[in-house]
């Protein structure tokens, strides 16, 4: 195992906890990534339903609205002066609202109607049951523009957000937490070679110190048998001293 495949770091108790909990953090971190990833895929898989279904709507909204407009103009003989007069003077407009979406803010555009009607006297003379159907055709044509317009600019919106989220899940599945796995069994590894090397010590000096004994003991064992008196001699090998083993 290289050191770029895992963190660099000194194998030991304190970093065994501290990969553990950049573990559990990073585990946590994935699961609410990819919930959240799972409800931008919900919203942007309905705002496509929605942006076919506005798509297919417009169309007959212009189709009616182009052959109101046609049927105007044969009725009326012209009334392009009455628009240039009144061009300045907008009836219908629009306002931006906010939608949330998993922590993502989606623009929705609304159209709503200010003010008078600027052509409330175009066709007193002839042509004016077919100028307000005319009025009535565009005005919902604008509504289903601008609601198609707020359905692709959320759909943009979400699609670049998919995308962000989708790399990020990716990065902590492939490779924060298999970094910091890998860390972990370094370091599990390294601690348990250490504490083999302890018990491999202190057995080695364990053993030392059984043999040490013997020999004071058979040398103890050698005066008496010449008559030498030993019993206030004191030998430091006999206190009970034995080390653990754990």
């Amino acid at each position: 195992m290289t050191t770029k495949e895992r963190h660099q770091c000194f194998p030991s108790q304190g970093a065994q906890m501290l990969m553990m909990n950049r573990l559990t953090g990073a585990q946590k971190g994935h699961r609410l990534l990819k919930k959240k990833a799972d409800a931008l895929q919900m919203r942007f898989r309905l705002i496509l339903s929605k942006i076919v279904e506005t798509k297919l709507l417009m169309g007959e909204t212009m189709k009616e609205a182009a052959f109101s407009f046609a049927e105007a103009k044969f009725h009326t003989g012209g009334f392009n002066h009455v628009v240039l007069q009144n061009v300045s003077k907008a009836q219908i407009k629009i306002r931006t609202k906010k939608d949330n979406v998993a922590g993502v803010t989606l623009p929705v555009f609304e159209s709503f109607i200010d003010g008078t009607d600027s052509y409330e006297l175009a066709g007193l003379s002839r042509g004016g049951q077919q100028l307000s159907k005319l009025k009535k055709n565009y005005q919902a044509a604008v509504e289903v523009l601008v609601e198609l317009a707020s359905l692709q600019t959320a759909f943009i919106t979400l699609d670049d957000v998919i995308k962000v989220t989708n790399r990020r899940v990716n990065a902590i599945e492939h490779v924060v937490i298999p970094r910091i796995e890998r860390t972990l069994v370094y370091i599990i590894s390294e601690l348990d070679e250490l504490e083999r090397e302890e018990f491999y010590r202190l057995k080695k000096i364990q053993d030392k110190k059984k043999i040490a004994r013997k020999k004071a003991e058979a040398k103890k064992a050698a005066l008496l048998a010449a008559g030498v008196d030993v019993r206030n001699q004191q030998n430091i090998l006999d206190d009970d001293d034995d080390d653990l083993l754990f």
